[in-house]
């Protein structure tokens, strides 16, 4: 039973693992050729190689639910075309087993895929969009159209790049009082954080009393700010590219400073039960073998696990932006297709010849 168990382990996984380069592979080229159209002055061709280098790793963990239900499929598939599953069940090997002999395999992909989404993709991504930040903030305006903004109480901020290890790039500050009427524009080409603290450098503060405005130059400044490193490292990315634990921790930030933390709560429980959307995807592949897709080809086994793929990641961007919209908790959304999922796959193998 352990070199069947093995057998099927190695082709389920080498199926999983040739759909997961393909998709990545598809994904990284379409982001290519968006990246070409922004190549100017610093952001060359090699510029681009390496940022689409980087945010590989990001690609992997997104793709890996929809590549395990396609891969499952046609590993499965293979074996069942072969008749080979058909001489285990005459063996005596249980369903239930074979069941086992498929779930192993994915369980190993994905904890290796947790493992990638927590330490280094973040890691990658943050560096990946730092980089190609400060390369195009090179060869644009002091106020980039690039770059991420950020509020803290009646403060606005704008950064034009953020590195990972506490160095801001084209810091602008507004800050406004209680009527929303602006009282002070900052603005410093770069920013250090030291001991605990920011210090601003080649700072130009314009500060509006009644119609008048007086500006004032500094060569150093020190900034109050809540911000860290390591928020700013979280800030840089988009909510779906962040860590478990990078979300939980922006997320009671943002609740910190009476914002909406809706979009971080949500990829926090998306990617937490990431694991769990894994194996319910896998449950419908096993089912589709042992059920309706047991004697069809294997491009219509394909073509039913894109289609399946294609309805899972519809109904997530369709219960993600609702939970935003209409209030409800986040995990609701992440939880109902996951469940689906699982009802699917149990009424197909309760239905099974």
């Amino acid at each position: 039973m352990h070199k069947l168990n093995r057998y099927i382990g190695r082709t389920v996984a080498a199926a999983i693992l040739l759909v997961l380069v393909v998709i990545v592979g598809i994904d990284l080229l379409s982001t290519l050729i968006e990246e070409l159209k922004e190549v100017r002055g610093d952001y060359g061709f090699v510029s681009v190689l390496q940022y689409i280098g980087m945010v590989a790793p990001g690609s992997l963990y997104k793709y890996l639910p929809f590549a395990a239900l396609v891969g499952c499929l046609a590993g499965l598939g293979s074996l069942a075309s072969s008749s080979e599953l058909v001489v285990m069940r005459a063996a005596g090997v249980s369903t239930l087993k074979l069941v086992m002999a498929v779930v192993r395999p994915t369980l190993f992909i994905t904890l290796i895929g947790l493992f990638v989404a927590e330490y280094i993709a973040p890691a990658s991504q943050q560096i990946a969009e730092s980089q190609r930040a400060l390369a195009l903030q090179k060869s644009a305006s002091s106020h980039s159209r690039h770059g991420m903004w950020h509020r803290e109480g009646r403060d606005f901020m704008h950064f034009n790049a953020v590195q990972p290890n506490g160095v801001l790039y084209g810091v602008s500050v507004y800050r406004f009082d209680q009527e929303r009427n602006l009282v002070q524009s900052t603005y410093a080409s770069r920013a250090n954080y030291l001991a605990g603290g920011w210090t601003l450098e080649d700072v130009q503060q314009v500060d509006f009393v009644g119609d008048a405005a007086q500006q004032q130059f500094f060569s150093e400044l020190e900034w109050e700010s809540d911000l860290s490193p390591e928020l700013l490292n979280v800030l840089v990315l988009d909510p779906e590219d962040l860590s478990i634990s990078g979300l939980w921790r922006y997320a009671s930030y943002l609740k910190k400073q009476g914002l909406n933390a809706g979009d971080y709560e949500l990829a926090f429980w998306n990617k937490l039960l990431q694991p769990i959307t894994i194996l319910g995807m896998v449950f419908v592949a096993i089912s589709f073998i042992f059920g309706p897709l047991r004697d069809v080809t294997m491009g219509f086994r394909i073509f039913v696990g894109v289609m399946v793929g294609i309805v899972f990641r519809t109904l997530q961007d369709i219960l993600g932006p609702s939970s935003l919209v209409y209030g409800f908790d986040p995990i609701y959304a992440s939880v109902c297709p996951i469940l689906i999922c699982l009802l699917v796959g149990g009424v197909l193998m309760s239905r099974r010849n």
